[in-house]
């Protein structure tokens, strides 16, 4: 299960890993119903007789359905903030693809904890370096840096921060 955490502990954590999700397997109904989802039918993802003649030897998941599991791996494995009444996405930087997913595959997502800074009265803004690992591939699938938004009730804020 995962740990909840207060406030006043995020900042120390600064610079750790904060999370390590469990393992998903990225088979081809998980991607038939996300190139459905995304109208992104293209060979490499959907076709595994003609993504077998491409580099990639068959079918691989589409970037963005990599990219799209980190919500999953969040949920499975960073600590819960008690005093959050939500989160918000805020965005992210420098997104890259490094490796292929290849069907079949199973990848795992860490989480580093790069910044914390509280915004406003009842917002923390946190940054996580992550990156996506393909299990027994020296490559990750991705990296990237994502910004969430932890809000809270203003009354929940530590005093010594």
């Amino acid at each position: 299960m995962v740990k909840e955490i207060s406030l006043a502990d995020v900042r120390g954590l600064i610079g750790t890993e904060t999370g390590l999700s469990d393992w998903i397997l990225v088979d081809q109904t998980m991607i038939d119903a996300f190139a459905n989802a995304t109208d992104d039918h293209q060979f490499i993802h959907v076709d595994p007789v003609r993504a077998a003649q491409s580099p990639f030897g068959g079918t691989i998941a589409h970037g963005f359905l990599t990219l799209s599991l980190l919500s999953t791996m969040n949920y499975n494995c960073l600590p819960k903030v008690r005093e959050q009444t939500m989160g918000i996405n805020y965005g992210f930087d420098n997104v890259r693809f490094v490796a292929p997913v290849r069907v079949g595959a199973r990848i795992r997502g860490h989480f580093i904890l790069s910044d914390a800074r509280f915004r406003g009265a009842g917002m923390l803004m946190t940054s996580y370096e992550i990156s996506i690992e393909i299990e027994n591939e020296r490559k990750p699938a991705l990296t990237a840096k994502w910004i969430t938004i932890v809000q809270f009730d203003p009354k929940d804020r530590p005093e010594d921060v």
